[in-house]
């Protein structure tokens, strides 16, 4: 094989290595999250809300989980049938809408506590190994972002 070609092997992507391990994160993820009836979005945007003590607008969530309106707003009306968010406008402008828990959905908290174990006992990794993978994917995502 040529110098040039010897690049464009499947195994020499990084591309394809995070390709794969996101869609293998999100099957693993899928039975956990079945238990408490959320797709994987769904608890990506529970996250966020639960570490939010009041709510969190629209805009303030799409920036958090990089989703752009056309993709959170059905995701969020799903949730709010789900009746473990409700939406609300915000009294001090009224353009934004402002994401609130219920009640419901402050105790799916309390049900998702032991995700993050069962995940980790999945990955044959230690909290303190993939802990110490952050900073690295999270500046290859910084200089990826500036582009």
């Amino acid at each position: 094989m040529d110098n040039e070609n010897r690049h464009l092997k499947l195994e020499k992507q990084l591309c394809f290595r995070l390709y794969s391990l996101s869609k293998k994160m999100n099957r693993l993820y899928a039975p956990i999250l079945k238990e408490l009836s959320l797709t994987y979005p769904q608890y990506l945007v529970m996250l966020v809300l639960w570490d939010n003590v009041n709510s969190v607008s629209i805009k303030t969530l799409g920036l958090e989980l990089d989703l752009d309106t056309g993709t959170l707003s059905p995701l969020l009306k799903r949730m709010e049938t789900l009746e473990i968010i409700s939406r609300c406008q915000n009294k001090d402008d009224e353009r934004s809408v402002d994401i609130h828990l219920t009640k419901s959905g402050q105790r799916l908290r309390d049900k998702a506590q032991d995700i993050p174990a069962k995940m980790l006992s999945i990955t044959g990794f230690t909290s303190e190994q993939l802990l110490s993978l952050n900073p690295q994917l999270d500046q290859l995502l910084a200089n990826m972002s500036d582009l």
